[in-house]
């Protein structure tokens, strides 16, 4: 007889235990199920709500449980529905009456709001770890190529020149943003809700306080009813990672083309890239579209639990069931992703050349030209004009500003002179970008202090 079976007349249907079953995915929660457990019945103990000693022999067991199930010495049954179950069951067979006792003063609805609260503060730390050598990966490229100068662009057309170290750091930014997220959710999913039983709370003594502090709470829920039915904690996390998912989708679409025979600006190490089984000649940036691929997954989990959530009354109810299978996916693609990206990015062979040579088309120093006019005292929409006209000058004959003559731009204005050759040196466009917030070497090397400092 299953342990909630006593107002049944008879057994679930065999294959209905499959259906409700749960324990072939919140089996990996087994380490915090148990930690939770222990923390119960030691306060039980002090609390005197049952014997000291059945306390002491309950925790005993339970870790001789967790150390059996790490041995790979344990079974787990599908009938028992859970892990929370399936423990409790083990607990009851090694030492009969006693172990009925642990469940004194909770629900399994507080119980697996409290393991997966549990299980996603150590999971976000192991992301964010991993998110820390990605950024620590970036910073390091941006000081190799704080020289390497490219075309930056908008609308996938030549904008503007910048260097490598600009355009990385420009998602480490967005990584930095991804991390702080993370640590948001931390906060709001370390609040523990046991003790709230199945809705109503207990009629028991209970020191909720002193089992938060024990299992690295910070705090306590404030109401039985949200305490087993929020889910908020587990829908951020899920936008969390989707947000994190498209930041290292974006970067491997650039990484995709800049790996192309258009683009040529990097080839990817053998490591990771693929072959084609027909066309001998390939090389595959295949790492990248997974992760590219794999986004969505991590969005259709989000969604899935959204939607799951949207209709449910107070409090617990069985869809609560489906929270868990998204959560965990979503973080194993994210935990698989993450060191790929980084390793493939550490490895990859930078083209300085094929970066630089592809600044001198689409004419990315018509800006500067602009600016150099306006400092020459021409009004910028003018100055915007004049050389709207000359780019069109060199669209027509084949050229670009840098090989004009002086004669060809004093046609247009003669407010010209030999001066505006230095001005449009692509080099000299970048680094008069000296902002905070532009390519410069000098805003360059202050940002990468900073986040040397940051990763500190």
């Amino acid at each position: 007889m299953k342990l909630w079976g006593g107002r049944f007349t008879k057994s679930t249907d065999g294959f209905t235990d499959h259906f409700h079953s749960s324990i072939s995915f919140d089996q990996r929660m087994y380490q915090q199920d148990i930690q939770g457990s222990i923390a119960h019945a030691a306060m039980l103990g002090k609390q005197g709500i049952i014997p000291a000693k059945d306390a002491e022999l309950i925790q005993k067991t339970l870790k001789e449980i967790l150390a059996d199930i790490e041995a790979g010495t344990i079974t787990f049954d599908e009938k028992a529905e859970d892990i929370h179950m399936n423990i409790e069951t083990i607990l009851i067979s090694r030492i009969g009456d006693v172990g009925k006792r642990l469940h004194t003063g909770r629900s399994r609805n507080d119980q697996v709001a409290l393991d997966i609260r549990m299980y996603i503060k150590e999971e976000i730390i192991h992301m964010q770890s991993l998110l820390k050598e990605l950024m620590q990966t970036l910073n390091s490229l941006a000081q190799e190529h704080l020289d390497t100068i490219m075309p930056g662009y908008t609308h996938l057309q030549r904008a503007q020149p910048i260097t490598l170290a600009h355009h990385l750091l420009a998602y480490l930014e967005m990584f930095k943003r991804d991390n702080e997220r993370l640590s948001d959710t931390y906060k709001r999913t370390n609040v523990m809700p046991l003790g709230s039983g199945a809705l109503a709370s207990t009629t028991y003594p209970l020191d909720r306080e002193w089992v938060a502090q024990e299992l690295g709470f910070s705090k306590i829920t404030q109401n039985s009813l949200d305490g087993v039915s929020d889910r908020d904690f587990c829908l951020e996390l899920l936008s969390d990672l989707s947000i994190l998912m498209m930041h290292l989708s974006r970067f491997c679409e650039e990484i995709i083309l800049w790996s192309s025979h258009e683009f040529r600006f990097i080839e990817l190490d053998d490591g990771y890239s693929t072959g084609s089984s027909i066309m001998p000649q390939k090389k595959n940036p295949d790492m990248a579209e997974l992760i590219r691929g794999k986004t969505g997954r991590v969005y259709g989990y989000l969604m899935g639990l959204l939607t799951t959530m949207k209709g449910l009354p107070l409090a617990y109810n069985k869809d609560m069931q489906e929270d868990k299978e998204g959560v965990f996916a979503a973080i194993d693609t994210v935990k698989m992703c993450l060191p790929v990206f980084t390793a493939m990015l550490a490895t990859m062979t930078v083209r300085k050349d094929a970066m630089y040579q592809a600044t001198k088309g689409g004419f990315t120093n018509a800006t500067d030209a602009a600016d150099w006019l306006v400092n020459q005292g021409v009004p910028f929409r003018d100055a915007h004009a004049i050389i709207g006209q000359l780019v069109l000058y060199c669209i027509e004959h084949n050229t670009s500003l840098d090989d004009l003559s002086l004669e060809e731009y004093q046609k247009i204005s003669p407010v010209f002179n030999e001066t505006v050759y230095d001005a449009i040196r692509v080099e000299k466009c970048v680094d008069a970008r000296n902002v905070i917030g532009g390519p410069s070497r000098s805003s360059m090397k202050q940002l990468i202090a900073k986040n040397k400092e940051y990763l500190q």
